[in-house]
């Protein structure tokens, strides 16, 4: 059977779940060839929330001779990071593009950077990586590979501008482990479209957090796939729009094999009359994939009006044999009745807004494991708060002049 949500609804414009089409996520076409998509026009399913006019450039295939400057600290043992060439990046991705942007990223990209962690091999400290850019336009391909029963935490940080196209591959060998931190803290004018794409082994466990706080357009498509039981993967998400910012991110999870588990938790901010973003979540249990236990939910905080949050989560299902399967969805202003506690305590209402969002961020942010990355977002997202106080302000005042 299939189960998709159709519903509909609308509040200060900032609210909606779209219409499901009846061809599975799964029929989306994938492929190395970049003549197999189509520049898109913004009409396509995939496509349809996305901010096209802006990620124009990253659609023309043309070769790119810039590059993001990479910080990489001392590895450890049994860690390496390479280049390497075009085709056996091809061969060691673990699936092809699924859009026009990832196939030209592969393309135009040179080869790849491959971060490898051996098999057995323990790394007790986070990998931090620092990627900058300078203005340039810049296509990319990482592969990152963790081996049998091996665990690590990488944590990709992105800053500074480019018009940036990517694709990441994630391949996780049988019972391994690792945390993931994509960190999107880029300048106010970088544009950025990427597709992660992880496969998960036997009994291996993903934990994904993606945290998008800065560029004009950001666009990340993750994917996660099971091929092997008793796999399991957790994906968070954390991201604050203000004006002028449009942030969207798609997610697929495919339950192909039984008895694996996934967790989809992503919650979003919007403060300024242009403020934008899109999340849309899908999850697919196959007919082979009984005993799967699946969730995933999205919230959304308005904080001033004129600001639109998207949000579709779609569920397919092919099963009946299956421990669990939901999703949930809400998009809504402050808690009136949070604020109303917080005021009647002598609290500001500055200070009673910030006290919401901090703790409507919390959770997420504690899911991290990095002490250093969640202090930073701690810092960035109070000035994101300064921002909004500003936006309120500005509000009041037209308000006043009329």
């Amino acid at each position: 059977m299939t189960v998709t949500d159709h519903s509909q609804a609308t509040a200060d414009k900032a609210h909606s779940h779209g219409i499901i089409p009846d061809a599975s996520r799964a029929d989306r076409p994938t492929s190395f060839d970049v003549d197999a998509f189509p520049v898109p026009s913004g009409r396509e399913e995939n496509w349809r929330f996305s901010a096209v006019r802006d990620l124009k450039p990253l659609f023309a295939d043309e070769p790119v001779d810039g590059h993001l400057e990479w910080t990489v600290p001392d590895l450890p043992a049994g860690v390496t990071l390479a280049q390497v060439p075009a085709d056996d990046a091809r061969a060691r991705t673990v699936r092809a593009p699924g859009d026009r942007a990832s196939a030209l990223a592969v393309k135009h990209s040179g080869g790849a950077m491959a971060l490898t962690v051996a098999a057995n091999t323990v790394v007790d400290e986070p990998i931090t990586i620092d990627l900058r850019g300078t203005g340039a336009d810049v296509r990319g391909h990482l592969l990152v590979e963790i081996g049998r029963s091996a665990e690590a935490t990488v944590v990709i940080r992105r800053t500074g501008t480019a018009t940036y196209s990517e694709y990441v591959s994630v391949d996780l060998a049988d019972n391994a482990g690792l945390n993931l931190v994509l960190l999107q803290q880029w300048e106010d004018d970088a544009v950025h479209a990427g597709e992660v794409v992880a496969r998960l082994g036997r009994d291996s466990r993903l934990r994904g957090s993606v945290v998008t706080l800065g560029g004009k357009v950001v666009r990340l498509n993750t994917s996660a796939a099971f091929a092997g039981e008793g796999a399991s993967v957790d994906l968070f998400g954390l991201y604050f729009a203000d004006a002028g910012q449009h942030q969207e991110h798609q997610l697929f999870v495919d339950h192909a094999v039984p008895k694996c588990t996934s967790r989809v938790t992503y919650k979003g901010a919007l403060a300024g009359a242009t403020a934008r973003t899109v999340w849309i979540g899908d999850v697919l249990i196959r007919a082979a994939a009984e005993g799967t236990d699946t969730y995933e939910l999205n919230r959304n905080l308005v904080l001033t009006d004129g600001a639109r949050a998207d949000s579709v989560p779609n569920l397919e299902i092919e099963t009946g044999e299956i421990e669990g399967a939901g999703h949930a969805s809400a998009t809504g202003r402050f808690d009136e009745e949070q604020m109303f506690y917080l005021r009647s305590r002598g609290i500001s209402e500055e200070q009673a807004r910030k006290l919401v969002v901090r703790g409507f961020f919390a959770d997420l942010i504690h899911e991290i494991g990095v002490p250093a990355v969640e202090e930073s977002l701690l810092r960035e997202i109070e000035l994101e708060l300064e921002h909004v106080e500003e936006e309120l302000e500005h509000e009041a005042a037209e308000t006043a002049g009329e």
